[in-house]
C-alpha cells in the first residue's frame, strides 16, 4: 500500500477525532461581537488555551491603533481586542498560514446569545458557523498533522484577530507580516454554501465616512444663508449610486444628522461601501467618490472630509491560487466529497493574504449557512469532515503536490 496513502489516512482519522464540537459549543457560548472587548478578552484566553496543546508559544497580541468617526463626523481612537498568534517550526521547509477571526456580528446585547439543537445534527447558535465551529477545524486539523510522521516538514503560523468582522482594522498590520514569506494559506470562514462549495474570486471592499460639514440657519428667518449637510449627503449618495457598474456595486447603507425642524442642520455623516472587482474597478471607484465629493461640495457650499477606505483589496484568482484550489478540490474527492470553487460578493481576510503574494483558500471552515442572522446554523457533520481535509491538504503541501 502507498505509504503516501497511508500517512493521509491515519492523519484524517486523527482529525476527524478531535473534539471539535465541545470547543464549538463552549466558544459559541461566549459573547464575542467585535465590540465586546470584555466578551474578546475571555475567548481569546480560552482559545489560547486550546491552541497551547500545539508546540510553540501561543501570544495575545495588542491591536494596532484603530478610528471611528462618529454621527457629527467627529474621529475618535476606537478599541479592539488582543489578536492570537502561534508560531511553529519557522525553519521547517514548507511554510504555510492558518488564519481565522473569534469575533462576531452579534454584540453584548443582541438577542441570539445561546446555542440550540434544530434537529439532528443542526446546531442553530451565534457563531457556530462564522467562524468558532471553523477555530475548531483549524485546531483540530493540526493537532492531526502533529501527530503524523510529516510533521517536520510543516512550519506554520496561525493568526486569530479580533475584529474581522468590521474589516481588520487593528490586525491588518499582523496578518500582512504573517504572510510573508508563506508558501501558501488556509482560512476558515464558513464554505460559500451548505454544500461546502468554496469561495473562489472574491470582490474589493472599500468602506468609507463623508462627513459633510454646513452653515447652520434659522429654518423659518434665514434659511438662505444656511448650507443644509443633509441635503448634501444625500446628494452625494445619488451620486454615487449612480456610480455602479459592471465591476462595482455601490451601497449607500446610512446617513447620521440633522435636527430640529427649525434648524438648518450643519453637520452630516454619509456611510457607503464600495466593492469592485478588480484593481481597475478600484481605481473607477476612487475616482467616483472623490469627484461626487468634489461637485457637492462645490455646488452646495460644504466642506467634505472623507475618511476610510479600500481595506479589503479585490481577490481574482491568478495561476498559483487556481493550483491550491485545484489541490484542495482533489484531496476533497479523494475524501469522499467532491466540491468546486465559485466567485462570491463576500469578503474576508483571504482578500488580504492574496494582496500580499500569497495563494488562499479562506472557506476551509464549517459547512452551514444563515451566517449574520439570528438563523446561523452548523453543519455538525461538516467539523470531522472539513478537519480531515485541511490536514490532507496540509500533508499533501509538504509532500510538494
Amino acid at each position: 500500500m502507498d505509504p503516501q496513502f497511508i500517512l493521509e489516512r491515519d492523519t484524517a482519522e486523527r482529525a476527524a477525532a478531535a473534539p471539535m464540537l465541545g470547543w464549538t459549543e463552549a466558544w459559541a457560548a461566549v459573547n464575542s461581537g467585535s465590540g465586546n472587548l470584555a466578551g474578546l478578552g475571555e475567548i481569546a484566553a480560552m482559545l489560547a488555551d486550546a491552541f497551547s496543546a500545539l508546540p510553540g508559544e501561543v501570544e495575545l497580541l495588542p491591536p494596532a491603533p484603530a478610528e471611528r468617526v462618529d454621527a457629527r463626523g467627529e474621529v475618535h481612537a476606537q478599541e479592539h481586542g488582543r489578536n492570537l498568534r502561534l508560531r511553529v517550526r519557522r525553519q521547517a521547509p514548507l511554510q504555510l498560514l492558518l488564519t481565522g477571526h473569534m469575533d462576531t456580528v452579534y454584540g453584548a446585547d443582541h438577542p441570539f446569545q445561546a446555542t440550540r439543537w434544530l434537529g439532528r445534527g443542526i446546531l442553530n447558535g451565534p457563531g457556530v458557523a462564522d467562524m468558532k465551529g471553523g477555530l475548531a477545524i483549524m485546531l483540530g486539523a493540526l493537532l492531526a498533522v502533529e501527530g503524523s510522521a510529516a510533521r517536520d516538514r510543516i512550519g506554520y503560523e496561525v493568526v486569530i484577530n479580533s475584529d474581522e468582522e468590521v474589516g481588520s482594522p487593528g490586525s491588518a498590520q499582523l496578518l500582512a507580516a504573517a504572510a510573508r514569506g508563506k508558501a501558501a494559506a488556509l482560512t476558515y470562514e464558513p464554505a460559500a454554501l451548505p454544500d461546502g462549495t468554496l469561495a473562489g474570486a472574491r470582490p474589493g471592499s472599500g468602506n468609507f465616512s463623508l462627513a459633510v460639514e454646513g452653515r447652520s440657519a434659522h429654518a423659518g428667518r434665514d434659511p438662505g444663508n444656511g448650507r443644509n449637510a443633509l441635503l448634501a449627503a444625500a446628494d452625494l449618495a445619488l451620486r454615487l449610486e449612480r456610480a455602479r457598474a459592471p465591476g462595482l456595486s455601490v451601497n449607500p447603507a446610512r446617513i447620521d444628522g440633522g435636527g430640529p425642524n427649525n434648524v438648518v442642520p450643519d453637520r452630516a455623516v454619509l456611510r457607503v461601501n464600495l466593492r469592485p472587482r478588480s484593481a481597475e474597478d478600484q481605481a473607477r471607484a476612487q475616482a467616483a467618490l472623490d469627484a461626487a465629493a468634489a461637485a457637492v461640495s462645490a455646488e452646495r457650499e460644504v466642506r467634505i472630509t472623507t475618511h476610510g477606505g479600500f481595506a479589503r483589496p479585490p481577490r481574482p484568482l491568478d495561476a498559483r491560487a487556481e493550483a491550491l484550489f485545484a489541490l484542495v478540490e482533489r484531496a476533497s474527492a479523494d475524501l469522499g466529497r467532491p466540491l468546486a470553487h465559485r466567485a462570491t460578493g463576500g469578503v474576508c481576510d483571504g482578500n488580504n493574504i492574496a494582496a500580499a503574494g500569497v495563494p488562499v483558500v479562506d472557506t476551509m471552515g464549517a459547512r452551514g449557512g444563515s451566517i449574520h442572522s439570528a438563523d446561523e446554523y452548523l453543519i455538525a457533520d461538516s467539523l470531522p469532515e472539513r478537519a480531515a481535509l485541511s490536514a490532507v491538504t496540509m500533508l499533501r503541501l509538504a509532500e510538494g503536490a
